[in-house]
């Protein structure tokens, strides 16, 4: 794969409720989301107009008795899913499932930072006849309706968690922003793809935070772009879907919001305002 050691490369909800997910997510974001799903578990593609960028499943009754709840995890491409596993492990985190190898997808496994926050690692099996085959389902240099904008990490320990990632996926910090009593909203870069010295911006891929008092757990948020960020906003009270952060004004002009679908997973969007 052309993707680097520490790219978040997939995008994946899980859900009680695939059908009423797709009609809301359509509606809102513009995917072209599977009717139905391949395989024994319902897995769905989410496409943009520039093609997949994330994967929906069922969350079944039997994930739910094991503590599963409706969200969105995304997955970071790694070159060695044991020995990252292992390192999460030494580094206080957690392996939550795996590693395991998934035919045609490669070999992945879902892990946690010490601090809770859950996210997949996998070191993909390219297609046979395009081994150079690169996700988008990031964009963030290049920015793309339907695809992730950004990842944020909001954490216990953000001075914890900001060494945890740089030492196994080479993130570093590029700049940071006050933001009064909720603390520093602190960049990351992707060493890899942007070393010192890169035009500003360059190889940008989401910030840390502190977490809020009213969020139960550390946790990862993925910002996906629309077109219209009030059209979107009007579309997710409309489907019934609610409203946790208002559009707020962003670096560079945009707008972002965070809401919750209506089978109870927290999404993010990032985009214009007309």
């Amino acid at each position: 794969m052309a993707n680097h050691h520490g790219d978040f490369i997939w995008y994946e909800l899980i859900t009680p409720d695939p059908d009423g997910a797709r009609a809301f997510y359509e509606t809102v974001v513009g995917w072209r989301i599977d009717a139905a799903g391949g395989g024994p578990i319902d897995y769905r593609m989410i496409a943009s107009a520039n093609g997949p960028v994330a994967g929906l499943m069922p969350l079944t009754p039997q994930m739910q008795e094991g503590g599963a709840r409706p969200g969105w995890l995304g997955y970071v491409s790694v070159d060695d899913v044991d020995a990252m596993a292992r390192s999460i492990a030494d580094g206080g985190g957690a392996v939550q499932m795996g590693p395991w190898d998934m035919p045609g997808v490669g070999r992945m496994a879902l892990v946690a930072d010490p601090h809770g926050a859950p996210f997949y690692i996998l070191k993909p099996t390219p297609p046979a006849d395009n081994p150079d085959a690169t996700s988008l389902s990031f964009s963030y240099d290049m920015p793309r309706p339907g695809h992730c904008a950004w990842n944020e990490l909001a954490s216990d320990d953000p001075a914890a968690a900001l060494p945890f990632y740089a030492q196994r996926f080479g993130w570093v910090k590029d700049d940071e922003m006050d933001m009064g009593p909720l603390g520093k909203y602190e960049f990351l870069r992707h060493a890899g793809r942007a070393p010192d010295g890169s035009p500003p911006g360059h190889g940008m891929l989401g910030a840390v935070m502190p977490k809020l008092p009213e969020m139960p757990a550390s946790a990862w948020t993925y910002y996906f772009r629309v077109p219209d960020i009030d059209v979107a906003v009007a579309a997710i009270t409309d489907n019934g879907g609610s409203i946790v952060q208002p559009p707020i004004e962003i670096p560079g002009g945009d707008f972002s919001m965070v809401g919750v679908d209506p089978q109870g997973a927290t999404f993010a969007l990032v985009g214009s305002r007309a």
